[in-house]
């Protein structure tokens, strides 16, 4: 009789020696956002952090979990993944820093039907230059080679981070009307909304290779401008005081967001004069002949974060965001009321 060969677990797609030389691969990226309270490497069965050795005595932790929707699809189709993993981190930890929360370490998934190391090398890479712009260690992750699960090409990536307050620091906490609103600039769409995008794109009759038609550079290169990382910035001004409230506009926009942080009873008012729509904005909303309240309650719109400010300290925490390189502006107050009222008119 003849024996047969074995199979093996490469023939049926997946190949672990790979998988192994990307994690040696992306050891020194992950090195280099190393925090206090950072205990273990990549390789373990787990990740360890020590939040005492973070400089915390009594915390509260708080979890975040988001990914960077059909973005995805954009970086995917052009090829130019090196900064879709900035997104990934921004989406998580500018959620944590609106419950008061410091980012203490991130995980991250990356799932594909093939692994391209190099591919994977520069989307991980861009996801530890994420983490080093917000202080947050990158302590682990997970490397998915999944055949008949994904077209050729395609990828997955989902994002997972950690942050403490210490007891009793936690936000929302003493909103009031009269509260001042500080709005801080968007770098762009951010990462909500590609659904609508991409198909505005197609109405357009533009590729992704096209020149952008508001700026330099292609179309996709604009496009995939990384979401704005907020977490330094703003966890300045909470300590500096009198921030009640933070809200991070993602999907949802201004509209549907901002009431997340407003207290029963209590609603906004934002004056649309009081920032420009950035052009990618107002290139969307004419090619699709979008409506104002459309955009406000799909985009950013040009506003990615809000601060709700005690009115005694609205002027010092806004000079302290400009001086942290953020573009700030007054976009309204707290009211009475539910909701959110607009004036002016968005352009």
């Amino acid at each position: 009789m003849t024996k047969k060969n074995g199979m093996t677990y490469a023939e049926a797609g997946v190949d672990i020696d790979a998988g192994n030389a990307l994690v040696e691969r992306i050891k020194p990226a992950a090195k280099r956002t190393a925090r206090a309270g950072t205990m273990s490497g990549l390789g373990g069965f787990g990740a360890l952090f020590d939040l005492k050795g973070a400089g915390y005595t009594d915390p509260v932790l708080v979890a975040a979990t988001d990914g960077v929707g059909t973005k995805l699809r954009i970086a995917i189709d052009t090829g130019n993944v090196d900064t879709i993993g900035i997104d990934l981190v921004a989406m998580c930890v500018n959620d944590l820093v609106c419950q008061g929360a410091e980012p203490l370490f991130f995980l991250d998934y990356f799932a594909t039907g093939k692994l391209d190391a190099d591919e994977a090398a520069r989307i991980i890479e861009g996801i530890a230059e994420g983490c080093a712009q917000s202080g947050c260690a990158l302590i682990g992750g997970e490397t998915a080679e999944m055949p008949g699960m994904y077209h050729k090409g395609d990828f997955d990536l989902a994002g997972f981070a950690v942050g403490a307050m210490e007891r009793g620091q936690d936000l929302p906490a003493g909103v009031a009307a009269g509260d001042v609103l500080l709005g801080l600039a968007s770098s762009g769409v951010h990462s909500n909304g590609y659904s609508l995008v991409r198909r505005l794109v197609e109405v357009s009759g533009l590729g992704w290779g096209d020149a952008c038609p508001w700026g330099g550079g292609t179309l996709g290169e604009a496009l995939l401008a990384p979401t704005r990382l907020y977490v330094r910035q703003v966890l300045a001004a909470i300590r500096a005081g009198g921030v009640h409230a933070l809200a991070h506009i993602t999907g949802g926009g201004l509209t549907e967001n901002l009431p997340r942080v407003l207290p029963e009873g209590l609603g906004a008012t934002i004056d649309l004069d009081s920032w420009d729509l950035p052009p990618v904005f107002g290139w969307l909303a004419k090619v699709g002949g979008l409506e104002a309240a459309e955009m406000l309650k799909t985009f950013n719109s040009g506003i990615g974060m809000v601060l709700v400010v005690a009115p005694d300290r609205a002027d010092a925490v806004q000079s302290l965001l400009e001086a942290e390189g953020e573009t700030v502006r007054r976009i309204g107050t707290v009211v009475a009321g539910q909701g959110v009222s607009y004036t002016g008119t968005l352009s």
